[in-house]
């Protein structure tokens, strides 16, 4: 067992997974883009099946002129928050291998598991930088390929707010008391020996 960050692992693991969380109060800060491609990097290394990287990063820094664009394409209240944030990524996964529109393309069917796992990998290293990150899916779908110039050939998973922790008192009520770090589910909700077990 291991306790952090008001946490508490049934099994002993790293605290970097307990002090890792989402948090939606972010310091008005701007980060050095080098600090983002710092976290970025450690998402270019994650796991990838028969190592097709289907993962892409799509970002904007508070202050540059791509911000209010990229803020735009967020649904309202989570555009409420992450306007304090220092980063926002928009994730992406490449669905199918070889040249786009060519016949020997094939679907990969990991695309959005092996993206999945760049973000954690993202996720993690933001924290190990003196950041959070925190996912979303509240997000214009339909919007997002057309304005940041995506192709054919990759799906949209979410998007990524990055920051340092701030004030959660700079957030809604309602929001206030949600800003700690949340908890999880038993591991025998999600973990089963020898056969799956609905719960």
């Amino acid at each position: 067992m291991t306790t952090s960050n008001s946490r508490e692992s049934e099994y002993p693991i790293d605290v970097l997974f307990l002090n890792r969380w989402s948090p939606r109060a972010f310091t008005n800060e701007t980060m050095p883009e080098r600090d983002l491609l710092t976290i970025l990097e450690a998402g270019r290394w994650a796991p990838s099946s028969s190592n097709h990287q289907p993962w892409r990063f799509v970002y904007a820094l508070r202050g540059s002129e791509d911000w209010e664009r990229f803020l735009g394409l967020l649904i309202e209240f989570n555009r409420s928050w992450v306007k304090s944030a220092a980063a926002l990524v928009f994730v992406l996964s490449r669905t199918h291998t070889g040249e786009p529109s060519s016949a020997d393309q094939k679907p990969i069917y990991s695309h959005s598991f092996d993206t999945g796992a760049a973000w954690a990998s993202v996720a993690l290293q933001a924290h190990l930088s003196g950041y959070q990150a925190h996912g979303m899916t509240g997000v214009d779908f339909d919007r997002v390929p057309e304005a940041l110039g995506v192709p054919d050939g990759f799906r949209v998973e979410c998007a990524v707010a990055i920051g340092r922790i701030g004030d959660r008192n700079q957030l809604p009520q309602g929001l206030r008391e949600r800003e700690v770090p949340s908890p999880r589910r038993p591991l025998s909700d999600l973990a089963f020996k020898g056969n799956f077990a609905a719960k």
